[in-house]
């Protein structure tokens, strides 16, 4: 079978085609929206999805059985800084996908990624969260990723499209980019234990709590939701255990060769910030036996050692 996995070249792209290529036969074929060394599928592509006509000619030209839909801007901050170009990535992208799809006649499961930053700031009372909850996205990002969720909805009920809507909720592992916050505070200590910068680390918001799991969980549970009788249906991705902020940085801090000072920077907080989001996942477990399995020490360590090796001089 053909699979399509858009933003292949990014976090859980990366790790979503890792593991498939170890438990699947499928022809892998990853997308990126721009040039770049070739990914570690069984071919390459590119297309920028939000030119209509080159998403009608990808679609047509490898006709795929499944898609994962997982190309975005995925910053938060970023959306603030440009709620424009979000807006024109996440939705325009997403449209102009599901259009090529019904301009070529076929009929692919699509896993399309969400957010659970779609649920915005909830009532101790809604907590844990669940698919039914209200959505009230408080950043650009949050309403791009809301509106996809919705299309989703939308083309599914409209067309019979075997759409499956993925809620992930915050995940952290070995690869991710600096811009989120563990991966930073790992980046942080691994450049200081290189001597490549001073061991001050900068945080945002500490008290915050948050729903962390394993970017390798997050992709195992990709796989399982791409079944045709899973069309139409919402899944959140968690762990269903909230972590301090402040807590996460201890541990990694325990983990750190050399003493840290710990500074607020201001820059890093955001306009708006729920306190604590954390999510359930029972739906995705009943429907599909899916259970994370790598332990958040686990998750921490490998990141720290992914930027230690990352921060090491290149020869």
């Amino acid at each position: 079978m053909r699979v399509l996995i858009t933003g292949a070249s990014g976090f859980a792209g990366g790790h979503l085609t890792a593991y498939l290529r170890r438990v699947t036969d499928w022809k892998l074929i990853g997308l990126r929206s721009r040039p770049g060394a070739d990914l570690d599928t069984h071919e390459t592509l590119v297309c920028d999805l939000r030119d209509a006509d080159a998403a009608r000619s990808l679609i047509r030209d490898c006709a795929p059985g499944i898609i994962f839909h997982l190309a975005a801007q995925s910053s938060v901050p970023e959306s603030f800084a440009n709620p424009v170009e979000t807006l024109r990535t996440n939705v325009l992208g997403q449209v102009n996908l599901f259009e090529a799809v019904r301009a070529a006649g076929i009929d692919p499961v699509i896993v399309v990624a969400s957010s659970s930053e779609v649920y915005g700031a909830v009532e101790p009372y809604d907590l844990p969260i669940d698919e039914r909850q209200l959505m009230r996205p408080a950043s650009p990002y949050a309403v791009s990723k809301a509106t996809q969720d919705l299309l989703a909805s939308q083309y599914h009920t409209s067309y019979g499209m075997r759409i499956v809507t993925a809620r992930p909720f915050n995940h952290l592992g070995p690869g991710q980019s600096d811009r989120f916050v563990v991966s930073s505070f790992a980046r942080q200590i691994a450049e200081a234990e290189a001597r490549t910068r001073e061991p001050v680390l900068e945080v945002g918001n500490l008290d915050a709590r948050r729903d962390f799991l394993d970017v390798r969980d997050v992709a195992r549970a990709y796989y399982s939701l791409a079944a045709p009788e899973l069309a139409g249906g919402v899944f959140n991705v968690c762990s269903g255990a909230p972590r301090k902020i402040r807590d996460v940085l201890d541990r990694l801090l325990a983990e750190s060769r050399v003493a840290m000072t710990v500074r607020k920077d201001p820059a890093r907080q955001r306009p708006s910030d729920a306190p604590i989001i954390y999510g359930d996942s029972t739906r995705l477990r009943q429907r599909t036996g899916w259970e994370p399995i790598i332990p958040f020490e686990q998750s921490l360590r490998d990141t720290l050692d992914y930027w230690r090796e990352a921060a090491q001089p290149k020869v």
